[in-house]
């Protein structure tokens, strides 16, 4: 995710820092914890030419004899050629292509919707493929680069639909989307965490040009629909507005601090 952060304003990545965080190592389960930690990180930054360049250790974090969850954290930095060309998630304009960049299975497994609507934390993890991941990426810093992309969102936490959302509340600018494939359920398509993606927006001129460049280095790309609007609006559901997203993306705090909640 911290490649594809940088990735997605433009950036080219550079290194990384890390932080591991983990219970006491003298418990097989917590040192097969951070043995494979280890491993996953440096087959990342192998794949993604991202060295590790600095980091520290933090071991034995226990409270009556309860390790932490293993809580690796990482801090990525990149180099932006020229910062006039950067890229921000806001949306910039009404009736721009909204396009989907990278493939969706609708993989729910460990997602944030699993845990927080679901109440449930199973299933394996969405997969990673590094090679798709350095691929889809590239291609999306191409296209800041080359001033096709008028705003970028990575996909994480949360999935497509999360993505989208703050994209509006970013700009002020609603989404008119269409409905999901009829091969994916609905809420999968919306909230699945399907790594190796992107949201970006291109101006309606140059959107022919773009899927055929696309087609033709093999990254999936689809249409979903356009800016435009106060509201985010999916095919066949109840539009919600910027303004009722906005309010309970702000308000919650304040309201919490205060004891209104």
């Amino acid at each position: 995710e911290a490649w594809s952060n940088i990735t997605a304003v433009g950036g080219k990545p550079l290194a990384i820092t890390d932080n591991l965080n983990f219970g006491n190592p003298e418990r097989p389960e917590i040192m097969g914890q951070f043995v494979g930690c280890l491993k996953g990180i440096a087959d990342a930054c192998r794949a993604l030419d991202f060295p590790v360049v600095s980091g520290n250790v933090s071991l034995y974090n226990e409270t009556n004899g309860r390790g932490i969850l293993p809580t690796p954290s990482i801090g990525g930095v990149g180099l932006l050629d020229d910062f006039t060309k950067s890229a921000t998630l806001a949306f910039k304009a009404e009736n721009e292509a909204i396009l989907l960049i990278g493939d969706t299975q609708g993989w729910l497994g460990q997602s944030v919707y699993l845990r927080d609507i679901c109440g449930k934390e199973e299933g394996a993890p969405p997969p990673v493929d590094l090679e798709t991941e350095k691929r889809n990426g590239n291609v999306v810093r191409g296209m800041i680069t080359g001033g096709t992309a008028t705003a970028v969102h990575d996909l994480s936490d949360g999935g497509l639909l999360v993505a989208l959302t703050e994209m509006a509340m970013a700009s002020g600018i609603g989404a008119i989307l269409d409905a999901p494939p009829d091969e994916i359920v609905p809420h999968a398509f919306w909230f699945g965490e399907d790594q190796a993606r992107y949201v970006v927006t291109v101006q309606e001129e140059n959107l022919l040009p773009v899927l055929s460049k696309l087609k033709a280095v093999g990254v999936p790309c689809h249409v979903i629909g356009k800016t435009g609007g106060h509201d985010i609006a999916v095919e066949g559901e109840t539009p919600v507005s910027i303004a009722s997203l906005r309010a309970g993306h702000e308000n919650w705090l304040p309201a919490y601090m205060s004891g209104k909640n």
